[in-house]
């Protein structure tokens, strides 16, 4: 790993400890390394206030560190517009920086280049693509939205090893405490979660973030014919009448960068059937139900066979979390 790696990884770190608060706007880390060699962080604050290249540069000014002649490392392209805050760039130019070293493009329309095209119009130079497949990975939800206009879509079911997502006389929860902590991990990073009339009616649930620090997220409920009852733990909440398609549509137009899908396998079905899954987060518990009839992870079969890519698996006590992304490309089943 050479020093661009190195310090690039540390913007990334940087970068993790902005996605609770950063949120639409995307979770980027900053560090400046001076002329003196002693190095400054930045990231992003909530919306309206600093991005990370100018809190890596303030952190600099306070210390007492010349930024002139200094190299930047920013995760994300920075910005050259004026939002609910001035340009990046500008920032970056009036501090007398040379070079600017960064993972990503911002795939934002209002950017899309446009900072490293201001900032090598100004003389600094330019190194692009360090660390951009931990990049990509990191800002995944953000990317997705930002391109196509609709949140990132994440279905997290629980089950047995044999694929069965409640049993009629076993316990309420399959995993352990461990695992359910994690979910509320993905709750806080999700913008909105939703779930069916019939989760709702079965179980009660808050769909709140409870058990780690982390917003709540917008909690939605899919229901064509009946309303939540307004005692119901779930509300405040949205529910939901129409396509689900709709829904991607509507909630990318207000800012939402990542769904939570978290309900039955009539929900589950709903997303997976029309491919909007992105990313999907079974959590396995040690139990094999024994049951054909108990609930599946889909509530049918379909026709095609999906081939995933996994991304991690993970252990939480006894329970075994494997995060999978599907290929872009369906293969017809044997």
């Amino acid at each position: 790993m050479n020093d661009h790696e190195a310090l690039m990884r540390r913007a990334m770190s940087m970068a993790d400890t902005a996605r609770m608060v950063a949120r639409p706007n995307p979770w980027v880390g900053a560090v400046i390394v001076c002329l003196d060699r002693s190095i400054y962080e930045g990231a992003t604050q909530s919306p309206g206030n600093a991005h990370a290249e100018v809190m890596a540069i303030e952190a600099a000014r306070t210390a007492g560190a010349s930024t002139i002649g200094a190299t930047l490392y920013c995760t994300l392209e920075p910005c050259a517009h004026t939002g609910r805050t001035g340009p990046c760039t500008q920032a970056i130019i009036d501090a007398g920086i040379s070079r600017v070293v960064a993972g990503i493009t911002d795939p934002d329309s209002r950017v899309a280049g446009s900072g490293f095209t201001a900032l090598r119009a100004a003389g600094i130079e330019v190194v692009e693509g360090i660390c951009a497949e931990e990049i990509n990975a990191q800002l995944a939800a953000y990317l997705h939205h930002r391109r196509t206009g609709r949140p990132f879509v994440v279905l997290k079911m629980a089950t047995t090893l044999d694929g069965r997502t409640f049993l009629p006389h076993g316990p309420r929860w399959l995993t352990g405490e461990s695992a359910r902590t994690q979910v509320h991990h993905l709750r806080a990073e999700s913008d909105a979660i939703v779930v069916g009339i019939g989760t709702v009616l079965a179980d009660d649930p808050e769909l709140t973030v409870r058990h780690v620090d982390g917003p709540s997220p917008q909690r939605i409920v899919l229901s064509r014919t009946q309303q939540v009852s307004p005692t119901a733990r779930v509300q405040p909440c949205t529910t939901w009448t129409d396509d689900v398609d709709d829904l991607l549509d509507t909630l990318g137009a207000q800012g939402v960068l990542q769904l939570l899908v978290e309900g039955g396998p009539t929900i589950a079905s709903a997303f997976h059937d029309r491919n909007l899954i992105n990313r999907y987060v079974f959590h396995i518990a040690p139990i094999i139900s024994g049951d054909v009839d108990a609930l599946g992870v889909f509530s049918r079969t379909t026709t095609d066979l999906q081939h995933c890519n996994i991304v991690s698996v993970t252990s939480y006590d006894n329970d075994i979390e494997i995060v999978m992304e599907p290929h872009k490309m369906k293969v017809d089943a044997l």
